[in-house]
């Protein structure tokens, strides 16, 4: 049995930075109903001074706490147990070495993703500046890397179209069936972009359009690749391709391989039960899985087909929560000794 977290009141004191977005939003969403867990304070400075329920509706009568500004000296916040940072691309980086050696921290931001600075000053367009404490962090794709996570201090939370095709791929890379190109076709929903619209991003212009964005260049390619390789015996060409497509939430991925010899259903089957016999979020579904059932949940919902030596795999999951804010708080449960679905028993809706 896991250990109870070691707190001052048996409760883990949690600080979010950046409240006010998607991912804060589904960070509270999903905290608020933690039994392990008192939120102390949530960031926002564009609405300091607001009522979080004021600004996130759905929370409307289920918290009383306004939105603070960040502090200005984050080495005071000893008395913390962790922090999510739900912070812009490139602004992690400026805190994380600021705060306190006891706080543990999960970061949900692509800052801390990539071990390569070149690598991720091509893909992100910014300078690093925290390069030493990005060798401290751990990647948090938490069916893949448990042990990991349970000793860690810095977690860099995985992107979602990074969650959506590793879970994809991991069983076939680890036991080393792949042969040839790895093309993944994968589409997201308008919440990926953010809570604050663009001209190409703002759901009204997308809700009757479909198009691909960013072909070769989506920066979630170098962190699957590099996981990739960190699994095993990784020699194969990584075609990925991302696309808009017209709905809020969610992600689908399709995965087309060749493997070495020829798999029918049931053994691809077999290989996906075997691999994920002790992650409860992965579920394995028979043809397609559907984005609509994974919609709110931290589910991983995986089907695939096979003709010969040619196989899809398919993987649908909701890019806020198993591809976000899910994804950290079963993480944080790893770090302090819970079971890592405390808290993220959530269930979906039907319609």
């Amino acid at each position: 049995m896991n250990a109870k977290p070691e707190t001052r009141n048996s409760k883990l004191r949690i600080g979010i930075f950046g409240g006010s977005g998607y991912g804060g939003s589904e960070l509270l969403r999903i905290l608020l109903f933690h039994p392990n867990v008192e939120i102390v304070f949530v960031t926002a400075n564009e609405h300091a001074g607001k009522s979080i329920g004021e600004v996130h509706r759905n929370l409307l009568g289920l918290i009383d706490m306004n939105f603070d500004r960040a502090p200005e000296n984050p080495s005071r916040l000893a008395d913390l147990d962790c922090v999510f940072l739900a912070l812009p691309h490139g602004q992690a980086m400026d805190l994380v070495p600021e705060l306190p050696a006891n706080v543990k921290v999960i970061d949900l931001s692509g800052d801390f993703r990539l071990r390569d600075q070149a690598t991720f000053e091509e893909h992100y367009g910014r300078a690093h500046t925290a390069m030493q404490s990005q060798a401290e962090f751990v990647y948090g794709l938490t069916e893949t890397n448990r042990e990991a996570i349970r000793g860690a201090r810095l977690i860099a939370n995985p992107g979602c179209f990074a969650t959506a095709t590793l879970l994809g791929l991991a069983p076939l890379v680890a036991n080393k069936l792949i042969s040839g190109r790895v093309i993944v076709d994968a589409k997201t929903g308008s919440s990926g972009s953010g809570a604050k619209p663009a001209a190409n991003t703002h759901h009204p212009q997308r809700m009757n359009s479909f198009y691909a964005y960013k072909p070769f260049t989506h920066q979630h390619v170098p962190e699957i690749e590099q996981e990739l390789e960190r699994a095993g015996d990784w020699t194969s060409e990584l075609v990925f391709m991302t696309h808009s497509l017209p709905v809020a939430r969610g992600i689908f991925a399709s995965i087309y391989t060749e493997t070495k010899s020829e798999l029918s259903g049931d053994q691809l089957h077999s290989l996906f039960s075997d691999f994920y016999r002790d992650s409860f979020f992965i579920r394995l579904v028979k043809g397609s899985p559907d984005i609509n059932w994974v919609k709110t949940t931290n589910f991983c919902d995986i089907g695939f087909a096979a003709r010969g030596q040619n196989v899809v795999v398919f993987s649908a999951i909701d890019n806020l929560v198993k591809g976000a804010a899910g994804q950290a708080v079963q993480n944080m449960n790893l770090m302090f000794g819970l079971d890592e679905t405390t808290g993220l028993m959530l269930v979906g809706t039907n319609p």
